[in-house]
C-alpha cells in the first residue's frame, strides 16, 4: 500500500523481556548479523531499524539499529514505535476470521450482505462480490488511491465514491493490490460487530496477545517519545517528513506498532491461532487465511523481489510463495517515511518482523532472506548487494525514461489560450473537484488532497509540482478543448483521473427595470413547425416566464430592450424577441455554441 500508521504505548510483559534474551544456541546462527544489518542501513541510506525473531514460540532476538532521528542520541530499540503500513492487512482479516468462527459472517457470503450501500461501477461484480474477494486483491479494480490519499472523506465517503472507479481488468481474472476493498472488509467488520475496526482490533487482538504499545491510529503517538521520525528519499536525500493521518482508511494499513509486541503477532501465527493456550482463531479459518486465494504472475516486479520464488500469490492478507523448499507467508507495508515486513515460514516455526523509517526501501527484504538463510544452514548470500543492485537498474531504468521524456518535449511552442482561461472547477465522480486558479501570473492546481504549480511545458501540458512531494512529485496536467474553443478536460497522470469541466455558473443578470405592462407586448404562445416546439409566454407575479412542455418553468430576466437572460442557465442563453409595432412576432432561444432556434408567435 501507500499505507499508514497508529500507535499506543509501552508495556512489556516480563514473559516477553524474558523471551527478547537470545539463547546460546542462537548465537552462532546469527553470528555477524548486527555487523551485516550496521553495514545495510548504510548502504541503504536507512536511518534505524527494529528486528524481532521468532523461533519455535520463543523471542530469540528482539533489538533495535541506527537512529530514530538523524543528528539525535537517542536509538532505535526493541520498544520504538513505527507504523507498519500494509503489514495491517492481516489484522483485518483476522477479525474477519474471528466472526466467521462466531457464525456472524461467512467467506463466500456477498459483499453488500453486510454492506447493504456497497456498489461497484458493474452491477454484477457488486452483486457477485463477496467476503473473500475484498481480502483476496481480484476485485479488477484500479487502485484508485487518490480518492483516500490526503483527501477530507471519511470511511463511508470512500466506499460510496468506489462506485465510480472504473475496473482496470475484469473481475477476478488477476491479481489488483486494492487497498480500498480492505476498508471494505473493515467496514464490514464493523457493522457486524457493531463497534468500529479500531475497536475490534484494539479489543479482540491487541488486548489478548498484550500488545499494549500498538494502535490503529496515527493521533496516539502525540506526547510518546520513543517514535520512530518518518523519512524519505526525495531528489536523492533522504529528508524528514511528516507522519500523515490516514484513518479513513485505516483497515488497509494504519496499524503502528515495535517488534516486540509484532513478534506475539507473528507467536499467534505460528502456532496456528493459538496464543497461550488459548484460540484466538480457529484452526480452519486460520488455514484459510494462508490458504493460496489469487495467483500472481512471476513476473516484474514480484518476480525481481522474490527472484527464487516458483509460485507467487495472495491468501487473505499475506503474500505466499516458496523459498528454498518452505513456503512463506509474508506482508510487508510502505507509507509515508516508513517500511515495514513481517514474514513466516510456519514449517520452520521460524518469523521475522523488520521495520524501518525509511519509505520505499527493500531493505526488509533483504534482511528476511538473511535471517531466513541462516536458520536454514543456507550458504551464505549478500541478499543487501544484490537487492541494492537490482533496485539501482529499475532506478536506472526510470532515470533512462524520464531522460526520454525531457528529451520529448517540443520547445517554442505556446499555450492555446491565455493562462486565465485555463482557470475553472473540474469535476471527477471518484475523486472529486479539481479547481485551477490563475495566481501571480501562473496557474495552480488544487484536488481534495494534493496542490500543485503548473508550468506550461508544450502545447496545452503543464508541468505539475506538487507541494506534496513524497507521494507525487512532478507529473504532467494536459488540457483539451472543446468544440467551442473553451478548456473542456484536464487530465492528471498521475491521479489517473480525466476531471471534466464544470458548468461555469451564471452571472447574475444586470437587469433593467420592467412593468407588468412592458411585459404584456411579450406573451403568447409560440412555435415551430420543424421540429415541432410550442413554448408558451406568460406573466406570473409580475415576471415574465417560459413555459415548456416537459420541462421547469423558466424565468426570463430582462437585460436590454427585447431581450432576456434565462435565470440560472449558464451564460450565453439568452430569448430575444422581435417585435411587430408594439406586439413581438417571434422569439430566439440562443443557447451559448448550439443553433438558434427561432419560434414565431400564434395568431
Amino acid at each position: 500500500m501507500r499505507s499508514a500508521r497508529s500507535i499506543s504505548i509501552i508495556v512489556i510483559t516480563l514473559l516477553a523481556w524474558g523471551q527478547a534474551r537470545p539463547a546460546p544456541a542462537q548465537e552462532s546462527v546469527l553470528n555477524g548479523f548486527d555487523e551485516y544489518v550496521n553495514k545495510a542501513l548504510k548502504d541503504w541510506g536507512v536511518p534505524g531499524a527494529a528486528i524481532a525473531i521468532i523461533k519455535n514460540d520463543q523471542i530469540v532476538m528482539a533489538k533495535g539499529y541506527g537512529a530514530r532521528k538523524i543528528g539525535d542520541p537517542s536509538p532505535v530499540d526493541e520498544n520504538t514505535l513505527f507504523a507498519i503500513g500494509s503489514s495491517s492487512k492481516a489484522f483485518t482479516a483476522a477479525a474477519v476470521a474471528m466472526l466467521v468462527d462466531e457464525g456472524k459472517l461467512k467467506w463466500d457470503d456477498p459483499a453488500t450482505k453486510y454492506l447493504p450501500g456497497f456498489q461497484l461501477s458493474d452491477p454484477y461484480v457488486t452483486r457477485e462480490m463477496t467476503v473473500r474477494d475484498l481480502l483476496s486483491h481480484r476485485s479488477g479494480l484500479d487502485r484508485a488511491e487518490f480518492i483516500w490519499i490526503s483527501t477530507p472523506y471519511d470511511r463511508d465517503e470512500i466506499l460510496r465514491r468506489v462506485r465510480f472507479v472504473k475496473p482496470s481488468s475484469s473481475f477476478r481474472s488477476k491479481f489488483g493490490y486494492q487497498n480500498i476493498m480492505y476498508l471494505a472488509a473493515g467496514q464490514a467488520v464493523a457493522k457486524v460487530s457493531g463497534k468500529s475496526w479500531d475497536d475490534f482490533i484494539r479489543e479482540r487482538i491487541f488486548n489478548p496477545l498484550g500488545m499494549s504499545s500498538s494502535s490503529t491510529t496515527v493521533r496516539a503517538i502525540a506526547g510518546q517519545n520513543n517514535v520512530a521520525t518518518p523519512y524519505a528519499k526525495i531528489e536523492g536525500k533522504v529528508r524528514t517528513i511528516a507522519w500523515r493521518n490516514i484513518d479513513n482508511i485505516a483497515p488497509a494499513g494504519a496499524i503502528n506498532s515495535n517488534v516486540v509486541d509484532m513478534a506475539q503477532w507473528v507467536r499467534l501465527h505460528l502456532a496456528g491461532g493459538e496464543y497461550k493456550g488459548a484460540h484466538l482463531i480457529s484452526s480452519g479459518a486460520f488455514k484459510e487465511m494462508h490458504e493460496q486465494q489469487t495467483i500472481i504472475r512471476r513476473e516484474p516486479p514480484w518476480s525481481l523481489l522474490r527472484p527464487d520464488a516458483h509460485f507467487l500469490s495472495y491468501g487473505l492478507g499475506w503474500f505466499l510463495h516458496d523459498y528454498r523448499g518452505r513456503k512463506v507467508v509474508e506482508h510487508g507495508g510502505n507509507i509515508d517515511g516508513m517500511s515495514a515486513l513481517v514474514a513466516m515460514i510456519p514449517e520452520e516455526k521460524l518469523g521475522v518482523v523488520i521495520l524501518t523509517n525509511l519509505n520505499g526501501t527493500s531493505l526488509p527484504t533483504a534482511l528476511m532472506f538473511k535471517v531466513f538463510d541462516a536458520y536454514l544452514g543456507a550458504p551464505p548470500k549478500d541478499w543487501s548487494a544484490e537487492m541494492r543492485n537490482t533496485i539501482k537498474g529499475l532506478e536506472e531504468q526510470g532515470a533512462t525514461a524520464q531522460k526520454k521524456l525531457e528529451e520529448s518535449r517540443v520547445k517554442g511552442t505556446q499555450p492555446s489560450l491565455a493562462l486565465e482561461k485555463y482557470a475553472g472547477t473540474y469535476k471527477d465522480d471518484a475523486l472529486g473537484d479539481a479547481k485551477v486558479a490563475f495566481e501571480n501570473g501562473r496557474l495552480v492546481l488544487r484536488t481534495p488532497g494534493f496542490v500543485a504549480d503548473l508550468e506550461h511545458w508544450h502545447y496545452d501540458t503543464f508541468r505539475a509540482t506538487f507541494r506534496d512531494t513524497v507521494i507525487i512529485g512532478k507529473s504532467f496536467v494536459t488540457f483539451t478543448l472543446g468544440p467551442e474553443g473553451k478548456t473542456d478536460v484536464v487530465n492528471i497522470s498521475d491521479l489517473g483521473a480525466a476531471f471534466k469541466r464544470a458548468p461555469e455558473e451564471a452571472k447574475p443578470a444586470a437587469a433593467i427595470a420592467m412593468n407588468e405592462a412592458d411585459l404584456q407586448k411579450y406573451a403568447g404562445k409560440y412555435e415551430t413547425k420543424t421540429p415541432p416546439i410550442e413554448v408558451s409566454i406568460e406573466i406570473v407575479g409580475g415576471k415574465l416566464k417560459a413555459v415548456v412542455p416537459g420541462q421547469p418553468v423558466y424565468t426570463l430576466v430582462p437585460v436590454a430592450a427585447n431581450r432576456f437572460q434565462i435565470e440560472g442557465a449558464p451564460e450565453g442563453f439568452i430569448v430575444q424577441f422581435e417585435l411587430s409595432g408594439e406586439r413581438a412576432k417571434s422569439l430566439t432561444i440562443e443557447q451559448g455554441p448550439a443553433p438558434k432556434l427561432t419560434l414565431t408567435m400564434k395568431q
